[in-house]
């Protein structure tokens, strides 16, 4: 494909994958379909409850269902429909899928603790779906391999010789300077919004604060934030902070 043609392609892209995120109004990169990204939600939710066993923690399921029922009528989306699981394994993590579908692992109940810390952990990862963060990686990522492609043009025309070296560079260029600094943008987005729908829910978004430093004291050496996806464990807490008085707006305790 000649380079004026894949030139075009990026453009058109650009044009039409321009969207909003309704509760931050940031700009985001999306072509992947609503309705993509539902299917691959839920292909996604069966192949992971097909490799993990759900727990037979009984107390466990009930309180997670507790809290996300309550996290799901705050996020107001009557057509997903929600499901929330715990399932066996010591991962000290939980996702949320596009239309609804929730999964704690076992191993991250106990340092949530209690309600209020299940209530900013759903909060979080349901902000991710609403956000459709999902199908802007994946937009993001095929943009990439566009632009990479339409470079690869360039510079093997220019000098074939140093091309796969030119590519490889720009690989890392991208990982650090472009994809892992939007999923910092889309953790903190999904963090700020969390506290929104987890006030909404009736769950004082303060306790996010006492939660994500009890997180930092297990969590262990981390790499430096430009070489994560993930905001560092200060930063992440100073923003929160700084949120706190948006989110109180919407707490109505319960």
């Amino acid at each position: 494909m000649h380079q004026p043609i894949l030139g075009a392609i990026a453009a058109t892209l650009l044009i039409v994958g321009c969207q909003t995120v309704q509760q931050t109004g940031r700009s985001q990169f999306i072509i992947v379909s609503d309705a993509q990204e539902l299917q691959l939600g839920q292909d996604a939710y069966k192949e992971t409850l097909q490799k993990s066993h759900i727990s037979t923690r009984s107390d466990w399921q009930a309180q997670l269902r507790r809290v996300g029922q309550r996290i799901a009528a705050a996020a107001d989306k009557p057509e997903f429909q929600w499901e929330f699981n715990v399932i066996q394994g010591k991962e000290v993590n939980a996702f949320a899928l596009p239309g609804g579908k929730v999964a704690f692992w076992e191993g991250i109940m106990p340092v949530a603790q209690n309600d209020n810390g299940i209530a900013v952990i759903m909060g979080h990862e349901v902000a991710h779906a609403l956000a459709r963060h999902g199908a802007e990686r994946m937009s993001q990522t095929m943009g990439a391999e566009i632009l990479g492609q339409i470079i690869s043009l360039g510079v093997g025309q220019v000098s074939p010789a140093i091309k796969d070296e030119v590519l490889q560079a720009y690989g890392v260029g991208a990982n650090v300077g472009l994809l892992l600094p939007w999923g910092r943008t889309q953790e903190s987005e999904a963090d700020r919004i969390g506290l929104t729908l987890m006030a909404k829910a009736g769950y004082d978004p303060a306790y996010a604060i006492v939660f994500w430093e009890r997180m930092a004291k297990i969590a262990g050496d981390k790499p430096p934030e430009f070489l994560s996806t993930h905001p560092s464990d200060a930063t992440r807490i100073n923003q929160i902070k700084e949120w706190l008085p948006e989110a109180r707006a919407n707490y109505r305790g319960k």
